[in-house]
C-alpha cells in the first residue's frame, strides 16, 4: 500500500506514535488510509452540509474495511461574490484546491481519495488534483438545491436566477421591492447548489459522464435521504477502487471526455464547461480544443430545457432518470462510448443496461429534441480568432444572428450601471473587455448584467460580448471567452463605440464590420493598461494563466 510509506518499517515508529497521539488504533492504522477531501464551509449553500455527506463515506470505508481521514479544502460561492470584487478571485480558486488536494494526497501518502464538492470551482479543481495524481479515486457531491416556489404564482418554480432577474425588473418598474423580497425568501428554499443547470449542477452531471461519480451524483437532491445513502455506497467503492487500482486516468480517458461533452450538449450545461473540462483533460494529458466541443455540439440534439434556459429543474431531471438516463437516450444513436471503465468498475454501458428515461418531457427522445444541436456553440471570427463561447439553447431565435452598434464598457461595474440607468438601446451590442483571466485578472462571471437585461425584457434585442464568463445561470445572447482576451492584445481591446459587430451563431461566427486594415493599425496604437490588482494571490495568477481557450490554465 502506499500509505506503508509512512506506517510500516523500524524507521516509521515516530510516524505510528503520532497515529496514536490522534486516537487511531494500531487495526486502524494498518488497513488502506483513505484521504476524504471535504470541502464544507460556511459560506456556501452548497457546502453547508457537506460534513453529513462526509459521515457517511466515513462510514462506507469503515464498513468495507478501511480507515477514512478528513481532510478540507477552501470553496467560494459565486452568487455572494458576484458583481464585485471578489469575483475575481473564483476561477484562480480552482487552482489552489486541486493544488491543496495534491499536496495533501502526496504528503499523506493516501491510498485513495473520496472527494466531496459541490459548487463551481471546487468541482474542476478536484477533477483536476484526481487527474494529476492518478491515485484511486472518486467523487460524491452534496446534490442539488430543491427549486422554489413563486409567492404569487404556487405552480411555477424558482431559483437564484429568478432573484437576480427581478432585480432588472425593480430598476425599471416593472415589479416592486416587496415583490422583491418575497421572491428573494422564497427562490432558496434548501441547501445545496443552486437549483438550475448553472455551473455546479452542470460540472457534477459531468462527474457522472466523465465516469468519476455513480448514479446520482449530479441530480439526487441535496436534502433527500438517497444523499447519504449513496456517501455509503461511495465509501464502501473506494475501497473496490484500491483494491482493484483502478485509477483516474483509466478512467478520464479521450472516449470518456467525449462522453461527458455529448452528455454537455444535450443537458445544455453552463459555458463554464468549456473551460474546466479542458482544464481537466489537461492534467490526464490529453487535449480538448474547441472545434472537438462544436463537432461534437453538431451532432449531439439538445434534449433536456433545464433552467435558465428552460423550466425544468435538477430535481426534475433526478425523478425523470438524471444523468445516467440521458447516456442511455444518447448511447442508443451511438453517441456514447459504452466500453468506457467508470469508478463502479463496470463499463458505461453495464452501467446503463437496465436505465430507463422516465419523463419524456424532461429528457426527451432523439426524435423531438428542443433543438437538433446541442446546448454550446463555439464561434468564431476577427473578433475572437481564438475562439468564443455562448449558451445556444439560452438564446432566443431573434438574437441568433444580429447586427448591432458596439457600446464599449472597461468593467462589469460600469457596463450594469449603464443598463440599469436606461443608457441602452434595443439593438446595441454590449462590450465589456479586460475581464479575462489575465485582464480581470480571475475572469469574472457577469450574472449581474446579463439578469438585468432579462428582468428588463432586452434579451430578445440587446448582446453582450465580453473576454469575460458568464454564470450558468445566464440566458441571452450573451457571447464570453473572446479570444485572445483584450489584456493580450486581442481584437476586442481595440473596437471602439459604435463600430458594427455582427454575431451569426448557426454559422458559428463573430466578426467586427471593419476594414482589415483599420484594425492591424489600432492594433499597433494598442498599449496595455495598468493591472488593476498588482500583489498577493491574483497578481501572481495573472502572470500565469494562459488564455480561456485553452482552459484558463495556470503554466
Amino acid at each position: 500500500m502506499k500509505s506503508d510509506n509512512m506506517k510500516k518499517g523500524l524507521e516509521r515508529a515516530p510516524h505510528r506514535s503520532l497515529f496514536k497521539a490522534m486516537g487511531y488504533t494500531d487495526a486502524e492504522r494498518d488497513r488502506p488510509i483513505i484521504g476524504i477531501a471535504n470541502s464544507a464551509n460556511e459560506i456556501i449553500p452548497g457546502h453547508i452540509h457537506l460534513d453529513r455527506i462526509v459521515e457517511g463515506v466515513k462510514a462506507g470505508i469503515y464498513m468495507a474495511g478501511g480507515t477514512p481521514i478528513e481532510f478540507s479544502t477552501i470553496g467560494i460561492c459565486d452568487g455572494i461574490a458576484m458583481n464585485h470584487m471578489g469575483m475575481k478571485y473564483s476561477l484562480g480558486s480552482r487552482e489552489l484546491i486541486a493544488d491543496s488536494v495534491e499536496v495533501m494526497a502526496i504528503a499523506q501518502a493516501f491510498d485513495g481519495l473520496v472527494l466531496v464538492p459541490n459548487c463551481d470551482k471546487i468541482v474542476p479543481g478536484m477533477l483536476m488534483a484526481a487527474a494529476r495524481l492518478d491515485l484511486p479515486s472518486i467523487f460524491i457531491s452534496g446534490g442539488p438545491m430543491l427549486a422554489g416556489r413563486h409567492p404569487k404564482d404556487r405552480t411555477k418554480k424558482i431559483d437564484l436566477i429568478s432573484v437576480f432577474e427581478a432585480v432588472g425588473a425593480v430598476s425599471v418598474g416593472a415589479m416592486s421591492e416587496d415583490e422583491l423580497d418575497a421572491i428573494e425568501k422564497a427562490a432558496c428554499p434548501t441547501c445545496g447548489s443552486c437549483a438550475g443547470m448553472f455551473t455546479a449542477n452542470s460540472m457534477n452531471c459531468l462527474t457522472e459522464a466523465v465516469g468519476m461519480g455513480i448514479k446520482g451524483n449530479g441530480t439526487v437532491p441535496a436534502v433527500m435521504s438517497e444523499r447519504i445513502r449513496m456517501a455509503k455506497r461511495v465509501g464502501m467503492q473506494i475501497m473496490d477502487l484500491v483494491e482493484k487500482q483502478i485509477t483516474p486516468r483509466q478512467i478520464m480517458t479521450d472516449k470518456a471526455f467525449q462522453n461527458s461533452l455529448a452528455v454537455d450538449m444535450a443537458l445544455g450545461c453552463s459555458t463554464n464547461t468549456v473551460l474546466h473540462l479542458p482544464a481537466i483533460a489537461h492534467e490526464a494529458g490529453i487535449k480538448i480544443d474547441l472545434n472537438m466541443i462544436n463537432e461534437i455540439s453538431e451532432k449531439t440534439p439538445h434534449l433536456c430545457s433545464l433552467s435558465p434556459g428552460g423550466p425544468h429543474h435538477l430535481e426534475d431531471l433526478n425523478s425523470a432518470g438524471g444523468v445516467q438516463a440521458v447516456i442511455k437516450e444518447l448511447s442508443q444513436a451511438g453517441l456514447i462510448n459504452d466500453d468506457a471503465m467508470t469508478v463502479t468498475g463496470k463499463t458505461v454501458g453495464e452501467n446503463i443496461k437496465t436505465i430507463e428515461v422516465l419523463d419524456n418531457e424532461v429528457i426527451r427522445p432523439l426524435n423531438n429534441p428542443h433543438h437538433k444541436e446541442g446546448g454550446l456553440a463555439v464561434l468564431f471570427g476577427n473578433l475572437a480568432p481564438d475562439g468564443c463561447v455562448v449558451k445556444q439553447s439560452a438564446v432566443r431565435d431573434e438574437m441568433m444572428r444580429h447586427e448591432g452598434p458596439a457600446r464599449i464598457f472597461e468593467s462589469e461595474e460600469d457596463a450594469t450601471a449603464a443598463i440599469m440607468a436606461g443608457k441602452i438601446n434595443k439593438g446595441d451590442v454590449i462590450v465589456v473587455r479586460y475581464e479575462g483571466p489575465m485582464g480581470g485578472p480571475g475572469m469574472r462571471e457577469m450574472l449581474t448584467p446579463t439578469s438585468v437585461i432579462a428582468g428588463m425584457k432586452l434579451d430578445a434585442d440587446v448582446a453582450l460580448i465580453t473576454d469575460g464568463r458568464f454564470s450558468g445561470g445566464t440566458r441571452g445572447a450573451a457571447i464570453g471567452h473572446v479570444s485572445p482576451e483584450a489584456m493580450q492584445k486581442g481584437p476586442i481591446a481595440i473596437i471602439e463605440e459604435n463600430d458594427i459587430i455582427a454575431i451569426d451563431i448557426p454559422g458559428k461566427k463573430l466578426s467586427l464590420k471593419v476594414d482589415e486594415k483599420e484594425i492591424n493599425a489600432r492594433l499597433e496604437k494598442w498599449k496595455p493598461p495598468f493591472l488593476k490588482i498588482t500583489e498577493g494571490y491574483m497578481a501572481r495568477y495573472s502572470r500565469m494563466v494562459s488564455s480561456a481557450s485553452e482552459g484558463a490554465i495556470v503554466k
